[in-house]
């Protein structure tokens, strides 16, 4: 009974359970189907609600579309367009409602410029019960405006025309500039307005949206945006910046309120309205100046938007901003590096502008004193700023540079991977699709920093450019004394009295005498410093454009020169006893006054490196040779005691940038002089207080002084003296291999028919340690026996001036001849099998020569023994100036090109050289597409280097590095940078120098029975010095020992030594010194005269085999017979 009870009372809870949740399930399918018909209702309402918006707008608005001007329909009553429009506003979607947004301010702009004041859409705000919901409804246009604005780049015609209606209706919501004449009353009201959202855009985001806007129009390579639109972002730009002409001075006093960029500054609780005016040029110079080439894009799109920034200061304002460090360090970290370039460019190129202004202005004698004073402030606080902008650039960049792979301190951002920045260079920092397509832009702008406008402005402390016959006082530049000048009297009175008074200088302290020495600290010279120093770290920073700005210094201005005239003016020797004295308590040339002489350096040498020898030598422009003597003077003195008092790190100097500039040009000027002379004399090289016994002393104690000075700056040492160490350094080393060296000996065989062969098979496998050795040859006549003499070294001096004699011999074609005469690689040597096989061979020949002091009268051209030193390698080095040692003719028609004054284009040149091998015509071009690159005279000047280069150096490299290679084998090139190409030569072939038989007598052996006091012997020397010309001495010395040059350092170095020996019969019979003989010969027994005879010669020996003739008249007729037809001249 109780069990049937229980079960019933479950399934009664179970089904009240299950009506529960039963009707809980209805009540919540009842709830979400009132909440979906709600949603439903609500979506189809609110679709029938933007319906109804959307097409009360069209009704009213859609007449508006793009293909209508705005005057050819009839205007709606503003009220009602406001009615319909602030609807669609409020519920704005970009998607669907772009177009008609469009289409409002197409309405609002006509209705702004309509003639009856009751059809504009500010009657709206007249009215009390709409003012405040028009003004709101106005600024939420205008943000709408500024978003679409953002996304339109003009490069379709519809997006340009909705650009420019959008930026239109800014204009006249900002301003009642543009507006019809409206009632006197309603005057301030509006204008108050229109304030109100101009102030409204700022705080918003006017300027952002505007720099978009300048982005996406002008940051290509052909810009797309209007010169109206481009005048109108202007406008808008300028537009909140204050009218005051206080501006300049707020910004110097703003300083401890200074806000970072990008807060408005206009709130009442902020900062004050003199901060806040502040604040807006700061975003104009963030957002507006930015933009990469905007001023350059105003000036050729919209000119008269060049005076619109004059008459506002721009220039003015955005420099007193800026002079302010904190503030010019904020604007630098939030542009980084190469928007901060862009914003660099846009600053010169306002400078540019106004200071073309000034000029114009000095030229009408319309400027005050105190226009001038303050435009003089201005241009010194411009040199701070852009100083400082490339000190921030450079420092930038070289943190970005070491960032691969590690992330330094003070630089933004992670590592990345290096990109090309086309003026910074290498650095880790992406460019931008803006930055990639503008800087082509920018680079001009940069260019304009160098312009003849700006440097005259720039250095207008240094003293002006007189006419060449002030300069020289009344003489001709082309007769100008080649001594040294004085340092402080060779310019004229008059050019004295304007230094004076353009340097304010003290007039006390002139001497009548010898002119007066400015100081270092004088404002002139100090703001002519400080110029110089602005340069430098453009060339330092910009390093691609390095180059452009060497070129503006040297061609587009006087710069050069009046930096050096400046200089002069220093005092003795240029004021070097200041400079030292400065650097010695500054321990490092980073002040001014350093940049001044290293700008003057490497200006200079960039301009040297450009003269020919028509504008050096006959033109003496624009630096006369006594201006050139006096520069090597002052910086061969400058770079010694730099070294000999220590004032630069003696293990790193060329780390120094005061001596790597001096240095370069002293060592260009060097060269330069070593191929032609312009210095008095060599003794212009040498420093006096050098004494030479020291100097060897420290020397040989391993003093890192004097180890420098002669790595440095070898010619202050005497050529003799150099010589002296080249042959110290061959017998340290040679002591050193003999004792290392296991052989006492290397034997080769040769054969006389094929000498070059033999000896190329058997000495071009030894190593270089075997080759300095001892060698020793045995040669195999015709018949193949061996013949004799292999003692002493004559036989391998013989095999050795054979060997370069047949190598070097042009028949053969790895050598040529040039038109004066000189030997160079042959181009053709191709043709020849192994041809650079045989070139190292021949190296190495001549290198063993140089080695063991053997002359071969072997005369190389200059370009090519540059080659051989190695002084191509530098980055100084100028084809051009050792053209005229192989092709004079070609030099001359280079130098035609490069003096023409017509258009180079009418000679039909192109970059590319045409020459005939074998019957064919063979181009080369001398860059990339040369051949359809056509010379100009723009590009000239590139074209004669080229071609030079190609001349001397692209056609004959691997010739020339084979050569090298073999030649450095068996020669240090440490120890030839101690000479130049003429002392090199010299080395070679011998002394440019008369004959000094006096010297040849007194180291003179006699052989054979003949004595210095023999009669035959006495008639020789007489013979020689009364009867034999300069060239027939010349012929002697090379009848008998081969090379028709003395000796350098005189005959106590020939090897062997020049001997005379007494022969009795020819030289089929000679025997040698035999008693009989020698005795024979000493007392003149059998004296028969053998007039039959001719004397003759071993070379290998340097020995002279003279018969012992009875008279003198005999000797004198068969000896210039022998030299003058080498009858009887031998070398076995």
């Amino acid at each position: 009974m109780f069990g049937g009870s229980c079960g019933g009372g479950e399934q009664l809870v179970s089904a009240a359970r299950e009506a529960r949740e039963e009707r809980a399930a209805a009540r919540q399918r009842e709830a979400a189907a009132v909440l979906v018909q709600a949603t439903v209702r609500g979506f189809i309402t609110r679709k029938k609600f933007l319906r109804k918006v959307r097409g009360d707008f069209d009704s009213v608005l859609g007449s508006f579309s793009s293909c209508s001007t705005g005057t050819d329909v009839e205007l709606p009553l503003p009220l009602q367009a406001f009615t319909v429009a602030s609807p669609l506003i409020r519920h704005y979607n970009s998607k669907q409602d772009e177009f008609r947004l469009h289409n409002y301010c197409r309405y609002l702009v006509a209705s702004l410029r309509s003639t009856n004041f009751q059809r504009r859409c500010v009657a709206c705000a007249l009215s009390k019960d709409n003012t405040l919901a028009w003004i709101r409804h106005m600024k939420q246009v205008l943000e709408l405006s500024c978003l679409s604005l953002e996304h339109l780049s003009g490069e379709v015609s519809s997006e340009s025309r909705m650009l420019s209606v959008l930026l239109h209706l800014l204009l006249d919501l900002t301003a009642t500039l543009t507006w019809p004449p409206t009632p006197s009353p309603l005057v301030p009201p509006l204008n108050k307005l229109t304030q109100n959202f101009l102030q409204h855009l700022v705080t918003s985001s006017l300027y952002s949206t505007l720099k978009q806007v300048l982005l996406r129009g002008l940051c290509r390579s052909k810009p797309v945006l209007r010169p109206a639109s481009l005048g109108a972002v202007l406008t808008l730009a300028l537009r909140p910046l204050p009218d005051s002409l206080a501006i300049s001075q707020l910004c110097s006093q703003v300083t401890n309120t200074t806000m970072k960029p990008g807060t408005s500054g206009l709130n009442s609780n902020g900062p004050s309205k003199e901060s806040g005016d502040v604040e807006l040029l700061s975003q104009f110079i963030l957002q507006f100046l930015s933009v990469p080439a905007v001023i350059r894009h105003l000036s050729s799109m919209v000119p008269e938007s060049i005076q619109l920034l004059e008459k506002k200061r721009i220039f003015e304002h955005c420099i007193a901003y800026l002079h302010n460090e904190q503030q010019l360090r904020i604007v630098f970290h939030t542009l980084e590096a190469s928007y901060a370039l862009c914003l660099l460019a846009n600053l010169v190129h306002l400078a540019h502008h106004y200071v073309s202004a000034h000029n114009e202005a000095s030229k009408s004698n319309s400027l005050s004193g105190e226009a001038s004073s303050h435009f003089e402030e201005v241009m010194n606080k411009f040199i701070s700023i852009v100083r400082r902008l490339l000190e921030k650039s450079g420092e930038y960049v070289s943190c970005k540079q070491g960032q691969h792979g590690a992330k330094f301190s003070g630089c933004s951002g992670g590592a990345t991977s290096s990109q090309w920045h086309p003026v910074l260079g290498w650095f880790a920092q992406q460019l931008d699709h803006f930055l990639q397509e503008s800087l082509e832009f920018v680079r001009p702008q940069l260019h304009l920093l160098w312009s003849q406008p700006l440097l005259n402005s720039l250095f207008a402390a240094l003293p002006p450019l007189l006419p060449p016959h002030e300069v020289m006082g009344g003489g001709d530049r082309s007769n100008s004394n080649v001594s040294t000048p004085s340092r402080t009297g060779s310019r004229p009175w008059s050019l004295r009295r304007i230094l004076d008074k353009r340097l304010s200088l003290n007039a006390s302290s002139r001497s009548a005498k010898n002119g007066a020495a400015n100081k270092l600290s004088c404002p002139g010279v100090q703001r002519v410093a400080v110029t110089c120093s602005l340069y430098q770290l453009a060339m330092h920073t910009l390093t691609q454009l390095r180059m452009d700005v060497l070129t503006g210094l040297c061609y587009k201005s006087g710069v050069v020169v009046q930096l050096w005239w400046l200089l002069q003016s220093l005092g003795n020797n240029c004021g070097l006893k200041t400079f030292l004295e400065h650097l010695a308590v500054a321990s490092k040339p980073t002040s001014p006054e350093f940049h001044m002489l290293i700008l003057f350096c490497d200006a200079t040498a960039h301009l040297v490196t450009v003269l020919d020898d028509l504008e050096m030598y006959e033109q003496q422009k624009p630096f006369t040779i006594s201006d050139f003597t006096a520069i090597v003077c002052f910086l061969n003195a400058l770079c010694y005691k730099l070294i000999d008092q220590r004032l630069v790190d003696c293990r790193h100097v060329w780390s120094c940038p005061l001596f790597s500039a001096a240095l370069s040009l002293l060592t260009l000027l060097f060269r330069r002089n070593s191929r032609r002379p312009f210095v008095p004399s060599e003794n212009t090289w040498l420093i006096p207080e050098l004494k030479l016994s020291t100097f060897k002393d420290n020397l040989m104690n391993g003093n890192i002084v004097e180890q420098v000075i002669l790595q440095t700056l070898p010619h202050v040492i005497p050529h003799a003296e150099r010589v002296l160490l080249f042959r110290a350094n061959v017998s340290a080393q040679k002591a050193t291999l003999a004792l290392a060296s296991p052989h006492p000996f290397t034997l080769i065989t040769v054969y006389r028919s094929r000498l070059v062969e033999d000896g190329y098979r058997q000495l071009n496998t030894l190593s270089p340690n075997a080759l300095k050795g001892v060698i020793r040859v045995r040669f195999v006549n015709e018949q193949g026996l061996d013949e004799a003499g292999i003692d002493q070294d004559g036989v391998f001096k013989e095999f050795l001036e054979e060997t370069l004699k047949r190598v070097l011999d042009p028949s053969l074609n790895l050598f040529r001849m040039s038109s004066e005469n000189q030997l160079y690689p042959s181009p053709s040597s191709v043709l020849t099998d192994n041809h650079l096989e045989l070139f190292e061979f021949t190296g190495k020949m001549l290198g063993k020569a140089l080695y063991e002091g053997i002359v071969v009268d072997c005369p190389f051209a200059g370009f090519f023994l540059s080659q051989v030193i190695g002084e191509q390698q530098s980055a100084l080095y100028s084809s051009i100036d050792q053209l005229p040692s192989l092709d004079p003719e070609l030099y001359k028609n280079l130098t035609y090109i490069k003096h023409y004054e017509g258009n180079v284009e009418d000679l039909g040149l192109t970059f590319s050289y045409d020459e005939e091998r074998m019957g064919e015509l063979v181009s080369h071009e001398l860059r990339p597409a040369g051949k359809i690159l056509p010379v100009t005279n723009d590009n000239r000047i590139v074209y004669i280097h080229l071609m030079a280069h190609f001349k001397m150096h692209t056609q004959i490299r691997n010739q020339t590095r084979a050569f090298v290679k073999g030649f450095r084998s068996i020669i240090n090139p440490e120890w030839l940078a101690m000479f130049s190409i003429p002392e090199l030569q010299r080395i070679i072939s011998g002394d440019n120098v008369a004959i000094d038989l006096k010297d040849l007598r007194k180291h003179t052996q006699y052989y054979g029975g003949f004595h210095d006091n023999h009669r035959v012997v006495c008639w020789l020397w007489d013979i020689l010095e009364k009867d034999l010309s300069a060239k027939e001495l010349s012929l002697f010395l090379k009848f008998v020992t081969s090379c028709s040059k003395p000796p350098l350092l005189g005959f106590a170095n020939l090897e062997p030594p020049f001997s005379i020996r007494c022969v009795e019969v020819g030289d089929d019979e000679d025997t040698g010194d035999t008693v009989g003989s020698v005795v024979r010969g000493f007392l003149a027994v059998g004296r028969r005269d053998p007039v039959n005879r001719l004397p003759t010669a071993s070379t290998c020996f340097n020995l002279l085999k003279l018969p012992n003739y009875q008279k003198k008249a005999t000797l004198r007729t068969k000896l210039k017979y022998a030299i003058t037809s080498n009858t009887g001249f031998e070398l076995s």
